[in-house]
């Protein structure tokens, strides 16, 4: 019991026999593990007298200093209960499902008085259907796509329905067969409605009740000499049935299943879920945890639990199939069939059909790990190649770059990005106001940035490399306001080569052809990179993945300007200068419109802020002509 001692010993002794979860604590009080069980007391002994039986376990057990618990009244509660926790610590030894991960989904709300589909990023309990998740944006657009042509229904916001109703005229979508035009009142309530049913039953996989309904309602238009009517649903079950025909069929069994299939490497998983409807498979996810350090039928466990939890919105099929066995099934059983009202079975097939699906899932779960395991060699390939290149003191994992941008000396800011791994993790972006420096000083603004981010190392740690969009100047501003800081950290410029003629090394980039230059402290010569170089593209990937972020921030703030007043955004004009701008002028417009020798006029007013007025306004007067002509 070296873990916790005799205190702790007497801590576990004294834990209720009763369900619900249990977290394991380090020295310093982080959650390492969250678990559950129907025992409390039996299940945590079974960790420190070495019953447990996992061979990962004695890791997670040489670290855990602490215990607590918290009682739930079943099993059930404990599995709600225990992904909240995990989703609130975050524990180094669960899977978790990312937050940061959304997938887009399509919403339908039948409320409405002509229903329209809508792509989403969240799940939301307000009675409309939504269905998904899809993994890419281009894979739900394509979705769409097929399904307007099968079942067209509107796809335009409420202020354009309401445009064209004013005008009695359709738009192209009609002429195109993607939209019966209710707008125009050319579809009744009865018929759109129809439509609307189809479209759910379509997207929740119902096929064949589908297609009987359809042949029903073609078979009583023929006998009822609706041969128009007729024709359209034959084209439509002809549409639905071509659809159908590119799915892959796995099964003869028109069972709905979601089958999980895992690979492993190490601490490297994967997971993949194939959703089969009817026999059919319509859709495909992966999802790729690192550094884990549970068995498999605990991550499979773990995964389930967070994959049907109530947040995510996702549909429980009749079946679940999954290639790990695990404990407490029941409890995951039990807490889908409440929430679906139906019977959901669980369960590891070992032979037949069933087993087949499985293995199909694994099989694509091991492409999926191989493919992001031969992308992270040439990721840390193209590392090793910024290491040696720049000579480094570490292998740069984890590298953040930043970029000022202003509009002719006003509107300043700046951006910082991150990468992990050669991938960038959006989640610890930042964009900076520039709130000191002035606007058309890009040293200025950089050491504004850096003081700022210098001073929040204890809460966001610092990286292997930090990166700066620009040549040696910029360079001295980062290595000082590193020392200023007492700090020690590797740095580099990327530049574009500026002489056109040079006969340097040359990439294409989408500006053209130039030249980079990396730039170090202390070094006179610049490095050149070959321009076939891995390390090379990675780093103007960031830079440029930097400048697009301040670039993007920057137009968010002008998009603002319409909404509050210009005169706030007027580059070192502050409050009292504005007052007096407005008293001598008589209105904004005519500030906007007043020429230099006006604008010296202005009491308080000196030739410099006339002049910087001037500059703003013009170029403000460029974006927007610009804008227009685009």
């Amino acid at each position: 019991m070296s873990a916790g001692g005799s205190d702790l010993a007497e801590k576990i002794a004294a834990l209720p026999a009763e369900p619900g979860v249990y977290r394991f604590r380090s020295d310093r009080g982080a959650v390492l593990y969250v678990g559950k069980a129907q025992n409390l007391r039996v299940r945590v002994r079974q960790y420190f007298a070495g019953g447990d039986g996992r061979v990962r376990i004695p890791a997670l057990m040489a670290r855990v200093a602490d215990v607590d618990v918290l009682v739930t009244a079943n099993v059930k509660e404990a599995l709600l209960l225990e992904n909240e926790l995990i989703k609130r610590h975050k524990p180094v030894f669960n899977v978790r499902l990312r937050d940061d991960k959304q997938y887009l989904a399509v919403r339908l709300d039948e409320g409405e008085e002509w229903p329209r589909l809508t792509s989403v990023r969240k799940f939301r309990k307000d009675g409309a259907h939504y269905f998904g998740p899809y993994t890419s944006s281009s894979a739900l657009k394509e979705a769409l796509s097929n399904l307007r042509r099968v079942f067209p229904l509107r796809s335009c916001t409420d202020s354009v329905f309401r445009d064209y109703a004013r005008r009695a005229r359709p738009c192209i979508e009609y002429e195109m067969r993607r939209c019966p035009a209710p707008c125009c009142g050319l579809v009744d309530h009865a018929a759109y409605d129809e439509q609307v049913r189809g479209t759910v039953l379509f997207l929740r996989g119902r096929s064949k009740e589908l297609v009987e309904s359809l042949e029903e309602k073609m078979r009583l238009a023929s006998q009822h000499e609706r041969f128009e009517e007729a024709a359209r649903l034959r084209d439509r079950i002809a549409a639905v049935k071509g659809t159908l025909e590119r799915q892959q069929i796995v099964s003869d069994r028109d069972l709905d299943r979601d089958v999980f299939g895992l690979a492993r490497a190490g601490g490297e998983v994967e997971i993949q879920v194939l959703h089969v409807r009817e026999g059919r498979v319509v859709g495909a996810e992966d999802y790729a945890f690192s550094r884990v350090r549970l068995d498999d039928g605990e991550v499979v466990a773990s995964f389930l639990g967070q994959y049907y939890g109530e947040q995510e919105g996702r549909e429980a099929p009749r079946e679940v199939l999954c290639s790990a066995e695990f404990e407490d099934g029941g409890a995951l059983r039990t807490l889908l069939r409440e929430r679906w009202q139906r019977r959901v079975e669980i369960r590891t097939p070992q032979r037949g059909d069933v087993r087949k699906l499985v293995d199909i899932a694994s099989q694509n779960a091991e492409l999926a790990l191989a493919g992001r395991l031969e992308a992270r060699e040439n990721v840390t390939a193209a590392l090793r190649e910024i290491e040696g290149g720049c000579e480094l003191a570490c292998l740069p994992r984890r590298i953040e770059c930043y970029d000022v941008s202003n509009l002719q000396g006003s509107l300043a800011v700046a951006s910082r990005v991150v990468f992990e791994d050669g991938q960038p993790l959006k989640r610890d972006y930042r964009k900076y106001r520039i709130r000191q420096a002035l606007a058309g000083d890009d040293y200025d603004c950089l050491r504004e940035v850096l003081r700022r981010r210098l001073a929040r190392v204890e809460s966001e740690p610092l990286p292997d490399l930090m990166m700066v969009d620009g040549g040696r100047g910029q360079v001295a501003v980062l290595s000082t306001a590193l020392a200023d800081a007492g700090l020690k950290l590797d740095c580099i410029g990327i530049s574009k080569e500026r002489d056109a003629a040079s006969r340097t090394p040359r990439v294409r980039r989408s500006g053209g052809l130039k030249a980079e230059r990396l730039y170090r402290p202390g070094r006179a010569n610049a490095i050149l990179l070959p321009p076939s170089s891995r390390g090379l593209l990675l780093l103007q990937r960031v830079r440029d993945e930097s400048h697009r972020f301040a670039i993007e921030f920057q137009r968010h703030l002008r998009s603002k300007i319409g909404l509050i007043s210009i005169l706030e955004e007027l580059p070192g004009i502050g409050p009292g200068k504005r007052r007096a701008l407005l008293r001598a002028l008589g209105s904004l417009r005519a500030v906007r419109e007043a020429g230099e020798e006006a604008l010296r006029g202005v009491p308080g007013i000196s030739s410099r802020d006339a002049s910087t007025i001037r500059r703003f306004f013009d170029a403000h007067a460029g974006l927007g002509a610009q804008t227009a002509d685009e």
